[in-house]
């Protein structure tokens, strides 16, 4: 038989007509001889009665076999309860069978198919089209597609023309690491999944298109957390003869689109702008969740009229307030506070407590002489805890930036119905990474420096006193609830400048035509100005869902490990495919 429509969307106007359900069985309950069925689909619930007095003995027999997730047709007429079932939006009707076919019966599975399952992540995942099936997953899913549906009809609108890049790339430094392919046909050479289209985007803007968006999968090979994925989805658009301002207003109106239609939320517009230095000095990131204060003061001038050697000799001092908050933090748990601060740079930890009018605590005996103008200066009350971190600025940025953060969420100082847009504006063009021991992109090389700095650019990057350090970018990141949304920049759109930058972060002449030649070349072609922006359309989802790991807005995600514990992947090939693409692999203990 035809499915008239889904159980979950029966409604008064099917009482008295006989109808075809399909779909899983959610529960099943035997009443002396009644049998009660809730039907599920991906629309909702629907309880099905079958009666013994109205049925073959045939059918009621099929009827008391039928167990959780087997899939079932049922045929019969909609009546109204006797008593409604509020709690679901059929909860007033039950489908009275007449007809029933098994059409798959399904063992026990490892979990119960519903919201609010206690079950480990990683059996959710080993069973991961079972976990679809719970509501909430649903609801998830239709929320990502929500967002797209409207991604594409409002950039349509705005004249954008969606174009497909290409998934097997040229593998090119200044970035995360690449997912390489091995090609059969070339022997020895590889292509790289791409991590972003960034190139063929801007070679699509030299090509006169003027507009471009599409939804595309990234792939970087890099350590993964609750908001990274080895393989993540971007909203990702480029536009020519554009300046930042009129790119970020094409933004703001697709964010403001995407809030009303999906979450009924009204946001206005324009955004909030905040400089990148701002951001750093008063939320110890580059990325602030403005929903909650507790900002970063610069006690410095301050603290260096007292005695104590490790604020007088410290480059910087800033702090922090809990207010209210003394009372909850015994020695232990800020002990427990000063690893954190350890962990994300910080050599140490200072700390007072402003109690019954009295400062205490592990450098009270050191602030008496400045004790008064502490308290005008960080507006103290009785119970109010302040932590102070002296260091190097981005040391002490960072840490004091982790502990507000921390202490935030610990009790509960944020408003989880807030969504705080806010653009990250004047971003460095470089930043200088103790690892490589040079500037590295603060974006990514095709990033174009102001006017008013791009002068510094000839110094030698391998100095962190270097030059470099002066130069800003035409850069700006969207962020939403302490979380980067997305990022863009106006692009560098000439050869010079372009081998001025590669020349900066270190490339010489040769590396940069091995690598990025193509591109150069493309430059010298009649480039436009040009610009864009991606958004992260997985982290977009998991907030407006209200989730805290982009896993649970992905139909088939990795695990921590990169793995999926569904089909295997990654998992080992025969030496025959080996053979092919002309590869030896070296043995390893598993």
């Amino acid at each position: 038989m035809k499915r008239t429509c889904y159980a979950g969307q029966v409604n008064e106007q099917h009482v008295g007509q006989e109808i075809t359900l399909k779909g899983w069985v959610d529960r099943r309950r035997d009443l002396g001889g009644l049998i009660f069925i809730d039907l599920r689909d991906r629309e909702g619930l629907m309880q099905i009665t079958f009666n013994p007095e109205d049925l073959s003995d045939e059918i009621m027999a099929q009827a008391e076999k039928l167990r959780a997730e087997f899939v079932i047709e049922v045929t019969g007429k909609i009546a109204v309860k006797d008593v409604a079932n509020e709690k679901i939006a059929t909860g007033k009707w039950e489908l009275k069978a007449s007809e029933l076919t098994v059409l798959a019966a399904s063992q026990t599975p490892p979990f119960e198919i519903k919201d609010g399952v206690e079950v480990s992540d990683e059996l959710r995942l080993r069973y991961r089209y079972l976990d679809l099936r719970r509501p909430e997953m649903l609801a998830n899913m239709r929320m990502r597609h929500a967002i797209t549906r409207n991604v594409r009809s409002f950039l349509d609108e705005a004249g954008f023309i969606d174009t497909e890049t290409p998934m097997l790339a040229k593998s090119t430094p200044e970035g995360a690491r690449d997912y390489l392919v091995p090609s059969r046909v070339n022997e020895g050479h590889f292509y790289a999944l791409p991590q972003s289209p960034q190139i063929t985007k801007q070679l699509l803007m030299g090509s006169g298109f003027d507009r471009y968006y599409q939804i595309v999968k990234c792939f970087r090979d890099e350590d993964l957390r609750g908001d990274r994925q080895p393989e993540f989805t971007q909203i990702d658009l480029e536009t020519s003869f554009l300046d930042e301002e009129e790119i970020q207003e094409i933004v703001e109106g697709l964010l403001q689109n995407v809030m009303k239609n999906v979450k009924g939320i009204d946001i206005s517009l324009p955004l909030t702008r905040m400089a990148y230095d701002d951001a750093m000095n008063f939320y110890g990131s580059d990325k602030p969740d403005t929903r909650f204060e507790m900002r970063l003061s610069d006690m410095t001038e301050l603290a260096h009229k007292t005695d104590f050697k490790v604020f007088t000799e410290a480059p910087v001092v800033k702090a922090i307030v809990a207010k209210n908050l003394a009372s909850n933090y015994s020695r232990k748990e800020i002990d427990k506070l000063t690893e954190l601060a350890k962990q994300n740079g910080a050599h140490g930890l200072a700390w007072v407590k402003l109690e019954n009018g009295e400062l205490s605590g592990s450098v009270a005996k050191f602030l008496t002489e400045i004790s008064d103008e502490l308290r005008l200066e960080l507006k103290l009350e009785d119970n109010d805890l302040v932590l102070f971190v002296a260091d190097t600025l981005g040391n002490a940025n960072s840490a004091l930036g982790a502990l507000r953060l921390h202490i935030a969420k610990a009790h509960d100082l944020i408003d989880q119905s807030l969504f705080n847009f806010l653009w990250i504006v004047d971003w460095p063009l470089f930043e200088w990474s103790e690892e490589e021991g040079r500037y590295m992109s603060a974006h990514h090389p095709f990033t174009l420096p102001t006017e008013e700095t791009v002068g510094y650019l000839l110094a030698d990057g391998r100095s962190e006193d270097s030059d470099l350090q002066k130069v800003r970018a035409h850069a700006y990141d969207i962020v939403l609830n302490g979380y980067e949304l997305g990022g863009g920049s106006l692009r560098i759109n000439t050869r010079e400048l372009q081998e001025q930058m590669l020349t900066a972060l270190g490339f010489s002449q040769e590396e940069a035509e091995e690598q990025f030649g193509f591109l150069l070349e493309a430059f010298d072609f009649g480039f436009p100005p040009h610009g864009g922006l991606a958004i992260g359309l997985d982290r977009f989802a998991m907030l407006l869902a209200g989730k805290d790991n982009i896993r649970e807005v992905i139909a088939f995600p990795k695990n921590k490990r990169a793995i999926d514990p569904l089909t295997e992947a990654p998992s080992p090939v025969t030496q025959k495919q080996l053979d092919e693409l002309h590869i030896n692999t070296i043995d390893t203990i598993k």
